[in-house]
């Protein structure tokens, strides 16, 4: 583990890796849906790291390797059942994203990054997942984002999400979502 964490794409890069390569699937050939590839730090290092073949499809809109486009609108293309693996490590909460992996009853590995900063807001559909009006939240909305990983929790719980493995540091989680109902 890393002690002295640093603001970058990277932080924490060795735990991120590990998460994943000790909960890989158990298949020889891995298809990997990274969106949020950025430099493709994490599944170049698990590539070294591994004697399976892993075929990463990278979007983001930096990096060399990507596809450059806002991921949704990829997300929305693709045949998700063709992947084992769903990464969403992304700055703040991927959301949007890991809902509409959920809606569409993906069932494969799913890993996200999970940071609420300091003052930083929950997306307004997480709220009401967590049985808060929109009304209330629009008049003091502050109020609402404590607790923010535990308000994630219960929307996983609510999209039967049975099982999850995390790691914290301070206000970043890195998760993996293990049993779906």
């Amino acid at each position: 583990m890393n002690s002295h964490p640093t603001k970058t794409d990277n932080s924490f890069l060795q735990d991120k890796v590990m998460l994943r390569y000790n909960n890989l699937p158990d298949k020889e050939v891995i298809h990997v849906l990274d969106c949020f590839a950025g430099k493709n730090l994490i599944w170049d290092r698990i590539k070294q790291m591994t004697n399976k073949k892993i075929e990463v499809l990278p979007i983001d809109k930096k990096g060399k390797k990507n596809l450059k486009r806002e991921n949704m609108k990829f997300l929305k293309s693709l045949n998700l059942k063709n992947y084992e693996v769903i990464d969403l490590d992304s700055y703040g909460i991927p959301f949007k994203q890991l809902e509409y992996i959920l809606n569409k009853g993906y069932k494969g590995h799913i890993f996200i990054t999970f940071i609420q900063s300091m003052f930083g807001g929950l997306p307004n559909k997480l709220l009401e997942y967590n049985n808060i009006s929109p009304n209330l939240y629009k008049k003091i909305k502050t109020i609402f984002f404590k607790q923010g990983f535990k308000k994630f929790k219960n929307y996983l719980a609510k999209k039967e999400i049975k099982k999850i493995k995390y790691k914290c540091f301070k206000n970043k989680y890195y998760i993996y979502l293990i049993e779906f109902k």
